[in-house]
């Protein structure tokens, strides 16, 4: 069974360096703004999977954030552009630090998890949120799932996500967006119970 962690893809620097230029100029801005109606300024926000961290930077100028990924590559990246940035290394399929937030945001990684482990990820997020912490997660909508190299693609339709979150999370908000095509991708909002 493969976790992010185990993921060789975005190990690989000539990887990372063109899975930047392919995405420059593509970020989750509008995303945000949806975030921001359920969450005060200056809360405490850890993004799992940041890859080149153009999520991380809008994130930033709204809330305190803690960026994470489970390439040392993409983290090494930012860093170096960043240095004062707060970064993890982390895997989203188990994720695990003593620090807890007020929200934690993905913008289309967990699809990349086995299907019986993202549950496993919902619970584990559980713990690193504060009271009536909030998840923010995007997904593909679909029932099939594409594998790349290493990566795995994995659709979900809103009625799977909701049964894996309600035993610990009651869903505020969902909708689907176009990020390549007209409604092919959902967001959750969700709120620790």
């Amino acid at each position: 069974m493969k976790s992010i962690s185990n993921l060789r893809f975005f190990d690989d620097v000539k990887n990372v360096e063109e899975y930047i230029a392919m995405y420059k100029g593509m970020d989750g801005g509008a995303l945000i703004e949806i975030l921001k109606k359920y969450l005060e300024p200056g809360s405490s926000v850890l993004e799992l999977g940041m890859g080149p961290g153009t999520d991380l930077d809008i994130l930033s100028k709204t809330f305190k954030t803690t960026g994470s990924d489970s390439s040392q590559v993409f983290l090494d990246i930012y860093q170096k552009q960043n240095p004062e940035s707060d970064l993890r290394k982390l895997d989203a399929a188990s994720p695990y630090t003593d620090e807890k937030f007020d929200c934690i945001f993905s913008n289309k990684v967990l699809h990349h998890i086995e299907r019986n482990q993202l549950a496993l990820s919902f619970e584990k997020q559980l713990n690193l949120l504060n009271d009536n912490g909030i998840l923010f997660h995007t997904f593909w909508i679909g029932d099939d799932e594409n594998e790349f190299e290493d990566l795995k693609f994995i659709k979900y339709q809103l009625f799977e996500l909701e049964n894996l979150t309600k035993p610990f999370y009651d869903l505020i908000e969902s909708g689907t967006y176009a990020e390549m095509n007209q409604n092919d991708s959902i967001y959750l909002v969700l709120r620790k119970k």
